[in-house]
């Protein structure tokens, strides 16, 4: 096993140098970006540089006056490697310190809302296939549609109507109160649980019904097979038969998608934050990105990169783990 996790984190650098590249080369293509933005700013300024030669300087200061692979392999790889991602010039803070300022909101809005996705899918996916064609089922169903069907920002947008509009009950958005500061240390919780609601709702109900489906569908396969009829046969009760023997082998192919789902605790809902103005890591990339703000676009790109690949890996050992019939020649 130990083998095939070197060979694999080497496959993993190995991809990751290419995702790097091509990433850094779109960026680089991109039509504007905040260098110019600036420029532009300080060329209207009385008596100042014209924006060209303004424009000239200021890509000479970030390298930005080299060629791609010149650019990629003299001054962003070598400080890359270094974790020195430079400072985000819409910020205007290192790069790392940004992250580690927002990193870890999206980390407890995301960490609460995949626990609850799967405390509440993978039951109802159980319950959905042993019941199959009852009430229950197709409730069940037709709730995981909804969930698949609805658009982010449509659900979101109805769960502000309700809560915030017309019944008052929570913020419209934010991540704190207006008179968080005047709280105690319990009462600031209790703020910034509250304006969480609306957002792990959003995302829990989103996410949920994927999972749920997929849950009903391989826990379906199981029951069907020989060795489920085998042990109802032998008189084994039927809750054990579920429980212990068919959701032993249906976890298989579940650790797939909950090792896909393992990179966003930490790389943010990006459109879940910007709705409700959390001050995470997706809410904060999409300000670096709509400013062309290419030092902090490039880290979060990587960054997310990494995580994708690091849960493939997870999702991979997990086999072993899950069934003691796969083993790695």
């Amino acid at each position: 096993m130990s083998k095939y996790i070197i060979k694999r984190l080497l496959i993993c650098v190995m991809i990751l140098f290419f995702v790097t590249l091509i990433i850094y080369s779109i960026m680089r293509c991109i039509p504007t970006s905040f260098v110019e933005s600036i420029a532009r700013e300080r060329a209207a300024l009385p008596g100042g540089k014209s924006y060209q030669e303004w424009l000239a300087q200021l890509n000479a200061a970030y390298g930005m006056d080299k060629g791609i692979l010149e650019g990629y392999f003299t001054n962003w790889l070598p400080s890359a490697v270094r974790a020195d991602f430079g400072d985000s010039w819409f910020f205007n803070v290192p790069v790392v310190e940004k992250f580690n300022d927002v990193i870890w909101n999206s980390f407890t809005l995301s960490c609460i809302s995949f626990v609850l996705e799967i405390l509440i899918a993978i039951p109802l996916g159980i319950v959905a296939a042993s019941k199959q064609y009852s009430r229950a089922d197709y409730a069940i169903t037709v709730f995981a549609l909804i969930g698949i069907s609805l658009p982010t920002f449509f659900f979101a947008t109805i769960l502000k109507y309700v809560f915030s509009i017309k019944l008052g009950w929570l913020d419209l958005f934010g991540q704190v109160g207006r008179y968080y500061e005047q709280l105690d240390t319990w009462g600031k919780i209790l703020d910034v649980g509250r304006h969480y609601i609306m957002p792990i709702i959003t995302l829990v109900f989103i996410s949920i019904g994927s999972l749920m489906r997929y849950t009903r569908t391989n826990m379906l396969e199981v029951l069907n097979a020989d060795y489920i009829r085998t042990a109802r046969a032998k008189g084994v009760k039927e809750s054990r038969v579920i429980n212990y023997h068919a959701f032993r082998n249906t976890m298989i192919p579940l650790v797939t998608i909950i090792g896909g789902t393992l990179p966003s605790l930490f790389s943010g809902a990006l459109i879940t934050e910007t709705l409700f103005q959390i001050e995470g890591i997706g809410w904060t990339s999409y300000q670096a990105m709509i400013a062309g703000d290419i030092p902090f676009s490039m880290f979060y790109m990587t960054f997310s990169a990494i995580l994708t690949l690091l849960g493939t890996l997870i999702a991979d050992i997990l086999y072993a783990v899950v069934d003691p019939r796969v083993r790695v020649a």
